[in-house]
């Protein structure tokens, strides 16, 4: 009898995925809790606050609901892309053909990710501002690209070297994305500079997709704008939305891509031999939480407004430089010296070892985001208190080590 175990051979891409570093992080986290450590949690942006009343009781009415408990259509109920498309117009002064130009994803992640096959294979290139929110950059490698990130900067100077990048590269890169509010660092997009990425989209001839999950999280009065209220937008990309952070619904993967309807109908193929969609009890709430819940949105900007000025003057007052945003759920925080010598991941973790408190280190971004922590707005503003307490208590610590 042979026993000869097979050999087990990933395919190549995996070579091009390095360690999730956030792995690493999430196992010292489990460690330390298995082991009786209360660990707070500033790293991963999953909402702590739960999804608004009506959107929990609209689910739990309809999952009772044989007929919900069926396949769903893989672009999303009818009656849910028309709810989209109808905030577009309220919001943003977008009108859109909710058959064409709008489809429902399990989360923008996994819509961005099926997108990339669709639009991405061997011999493309797509940019990517830098640092990223990873899937940004490893959506596209996997799909069997190359990705040439952009370091994120000024509008004039970031327009330029997508210019660059454009006139130098051969073939032309065939894709952009783009994400504003930024994921890690809090960068704001605006109209002009979306007016020139189209220009030059149109120019160069490229695609854009634009990653709007923190669309309706914004400070002291701001609103950030989307990409398809630019003229010629629809005409050379896609905008990706979430109910994750919005409405608490983070676990419920529920998300949109709207559009241009080439690139929707290329999603919509690809999701169509992914997945059969999202549970329809879901996509229901979803349109509960567009129509009713705009109350609650209001109240839970406010709670991360608390939070943030209270993380913020935390750190400041322990000497940190800190840029306050203006929009997201992170603060993006420079490591002061002398900690910025021993780098962010090595910080997190004796963070993690010495206070019982876990951030997203910068380099888990890109080595452009080095020397800097991601702190999410995630916990109260009682545990946010205590988290900086046990920093300051740590921080010696972190020194001697």
């Amino acid at each position: 009898m042979n026993d000869h175990q097979p050999t087990i051979r990933f395919a190549q891409r995996m070579n091009q995925l390095p360690p999730y570093l956030f792995g690493m992080i999430n196992k010292s986290k489990m460690e330390k809790r298995r082991g009786g450590d209360d660990v707070i949690d500033l790293g991963m942006g999953n909402p702590i606050d739960p999804a608004p009343t009506a959107v929990s009781e609209k689910l739990s009415e309809v999952a009772r609901d044989p007929k919900t408990h069926r396949y769903p259509t893989a672009d999303g109920l009818r009656s849910l892309r028309r709810e989209i498309a109808n905030r577009y117009q309220q919001d943003y002064g977008v009108a859109l053909d909710s058959d064409a130009e709008v489809i429902c994803t399990i989360g923008s992640k996994e819509g961005i990710s099926h997108l990339c096959l669709a639009l991405v294979g061997p011999g493309d290139t797509v940019l990517v501002p830098a640092p990223a929110f990873p899937v940004h950059i490893y959506a596209a490698i996997i799909a069997g690209g190359s990705v040439i990130r952009i370091n994120l900067d000024e509008d004039e100077a970031f327009v330029r070297r997508i210019a660059d990048m454009c006139s130098n590269v051969s073939p032309c890169p065939k894709l952009l994305i783009l994400n504003y509010p930024h994921n890690p660092t809090a960068a704001l997009g605006s109209l002009d500079l979306f007016r020139e990425i189209v220009r030059l989209a149109k120019r160069y001839d490229f695609m854009v997709i634009h990653d709007f999950a923190y669309a309706k999280i914004a400070f002291n009065g701001y609103h950030p704008p989307s990409f398809l209220e630019v003229p010629g937008a629809r005409e050379v990309g896609v905008e990706f939305g979430s109910f994750s952070k919005t409405y608490n619904m983070a676990g419920w993967r529920l998300g949109y891509c709207v559009g241009q309807r080439r690139i929707i109908e290329g999603l919509a193929k690809i999701k169509g031999y992914y997945d059969y969609g999202i549970f329809s009890a879901i996509q229901v709430s979803g349109i509960m939480a567009l129509r009713h819940c705009d109350t609650e949105v209001a109240e839970q900007v406010e709670k991360y407004q608390l939070r943030r000025d209270i993380l913020c003057e935390g750190l400041e007052r322990m000497g940190w430089d800190i840029n306050r945003p203006k929009a997201g759920m992170f603060v993006w925080a420079k490591l002061p010296a002398p900690y910025d010598r021993m780098g962010s991941m090595e910080f997190a973790l004796r963070l993690m070892a010495e206070g019982n408190v876990a951030v997203a280190p910068g380099i888990g971004f890109g080595e452009e985001g080095e020397g800097y922590l991601r702190l999410a707005l995630v916990e109260n503003e009682h545990r946010i208190r205590q988290a900086l307490r046990q920093m300051r208590r740590a921080l010696p610590l972190i020194q001697q080590a």
